[in-house]
């Protein structure tokens, strides 16, 4: 468990707390390509570790992330004009570049014009992966691009979208990473895999021993099912700091063995609120369906949302929650694993006392996350780089297989777990 003090730390990302300086140090997902796809579109609200941001791609193409109030009348830029290369602001016509200058001053005379004095905090951006990027740290320590493999595979082999979870980020990232929850919050009662739930291994081997390596981006850990004489199932997964989560599916998709990896990121909104990024891709020849890659909502089932990207089963309706569904269908009676993680995650409160809790050695990766975010406020404080701040983690894989009675999974799995280091 943590004391209060360290859940504070942990928790806590605004403006000038400890863990708020350790985020400020990676790549921030801000939202979906799609949501200002053309030139000259409306511009989007964005908030990010408690700051309010407006998103917008002027008439050359380039994206702006700036701060949400115009620094005349402090009025919501959100109301602007997306015009000729600039956010106009609509009370007195200030205009501002996706740099942040003001670059018009309309309401002025000319012999009373600063606008060459005035500057809108801004952000710089990256555009990959159908996702737009906000670097929100210190100039010096920017780190390169965030390519994960995901990022770069062509568009037929990607799906990314998001939903809004009303929860801290670090218990959406907890219960991500926690391998062993599946068998019983995502079990299906009926023998199938079913809307309510999933079957195969993972129902079938209920307990499982975790073994976490830690590594330069964070670590890779592995959990390891028995099944008697065929051997042990192992499932591996990466954690990226400060809030990735990639997961082996290559035995889950379709009926059929497939090159496809899945993952989450947990952006803080505010303190109490988060964004789910959720992604899938096929690192292969074979792409996604049509209907997978093109889709700009959830595809999996229980995943509907509204077109602010928040669910319609949630806490106010208590999940749809189905007591019958729960005894004969599935563990959980709720429509949807995604859901099912909500639903956990959020009824813990806003903020969960950690210092209530009695952990096992299932939650070793939970554990190593915790020191992680702990030793990395120290790290910034003292003016290091974070892990996971670099490039460390570019071409990382997530697999699972069933492996032989006695098979070393580290030995069988690590050259595709890192396939860069797989001779020619």
């Amino acid at each position: 468990m943590l004391s209060q003090a360290e859940n504070e730390t942990v928790t806590r990302t605004g403006p000038g707390t400890p863990m708020g300086e350790v985020f400020r140090r990676y790549w921030m997902p801000a939202l979906l390509s799609w949501e200002i796809e053309q030139p000259d579109c409306p511009p989007v609200e964005v908030k990010l570790l408690g700051e309010k941001l407006v998103a917008f791609r002027d008439t050359s193409g380039r994206v702006g992330i700036v701060g949400d109030l115009c620094p005349h009348r402090c009025t919501s830029l959100w109301l602007g004009r997306n015009e000729d290369n600039g956010l106009r602001c609509v009370y007195h016509g200030w205009k501002f570049d996706v740099d942040g200058n003001c670059v018009e001053m309309p309401n002025e005379p000319e012999e009373f014009d600063f606008h060459g004095r005035i500057h809108l905090k801004s952000y710089p951006t990256v555009e990959m992966g159908g996702v737009i990027w906000a670097y929100m740290g210190p100039k010096e320590k920017q780190p390169p691009p965030p390519m994960f493999e995901w990022t770069q595979v062509p568009q037929t082999h990607l799906q990314i979208n998001k939903t809004w979870e009303e929860c801290n980020w670090l218990q959406a990232v907890e219960g991500g990473i926690d391998s062993v929850h599946s068998s019983f919050l995502h079990r299906s009662l009926t023998g199938d895999r079913n809307t309510g739930g999933l079957a195969g291994l993972r129902a079938r081997a209920t307990s499982a021993r975790l073994d976490v390596d830690v590594t330069d981006y964070g670590y890779l850990y592995a959990s390891r099912r028995p099944l008697g004489d065929e051997g042990e199932y192992v499932r591996s997964y990466h954690f990226v700091m400060p809030f990735y989560q990639i997961r082996a599916a290559q035995g889950e998709t379709m009926g059929h063995q497939t090159k496809r990896i899945h993952g989450h990121m947990w952006v803080p909104i505010d303190d109490e609120n988060c964004m789910a990024f959720n992604w899938f891709y096929s690192y292969g020849d074979e792409p996604l369906t049509e209907k997978e890659w093109t889709s700009r909502y959830p595809t999996f089932e229980g995943g509907e949302e509204t077109p602010d990207f928040r669910k319609i089963a949630n806490r106010g309706n208590k999940w749809n929650i189905d007591r019958e569904k729960q005894r004969t269908y599935s563990f959980t009676g709720i429509e949807g694993v995604n859901t099912q993680d909500h639903a956990v995650q959020e009824s813990m409160g806003a903020i969960v006392d950690r210092t209530q809790e009695h952990l096992g050695q299932t939650d070793r990766a939970v554990v190593t996350t915790r020191k992680l975010l702990l030793d990395a406020v120290k790290t910034v404080q003292a003016g290091g780089n974070p892990p996971g701040a670099d490039d460390s983690y570019y071409h990382i894989r997530a697999i699972e297989r069933v492996l032989p009675p006695g098979a070393d999974w580290r030995e069988v799995l690590k050259p595709e777990i890192y396939p860069e280091l797989t001779p020619a």
